[in-house]
């Protein structure tokens, strides 16, 4: 089992996670409600992956600031893709 000893594998989970949380969302839309297959897959994929990784990192982190920063991460993301047209509402 993956474990993280030192504070900069942490913060490099919290961010690998943040980033896995952006595909997550842009996949979750383009599954079209779970509807097509592979985008589908892949935001089940990518969102316990992140989930899992945010969960050990908050072993060795304070959970406060690792969620502040993994949640940060995601909706900053996620914006452009949504501001330039690429997904719709």
């Amino acid at each position: 089992m993956l474990s993280l000893t030192t504070p900069f594998a942490a913060w490099t989970a919290v961010i690998v996670s943040g980033l896995l949380e952006i595909v997550f969302a842009v996949a979750m839309k383009y599954s079209e409600g779970f509807t097509r297959l592979w985008p589908s897959v892949l935001s089940i994929a990518t969102g316990l992956l992140s989930v899992w990784l945010i969960g050990l990192s908050m072993k060795l982190l304070p959970v406060g600031t690792a969620y502040a920063v993994w949640s940060g991460i995601g909706a900053v993301g996620a914006m452009p893709s949504r501001r330039q047209g690429r997904l719709k509402a």
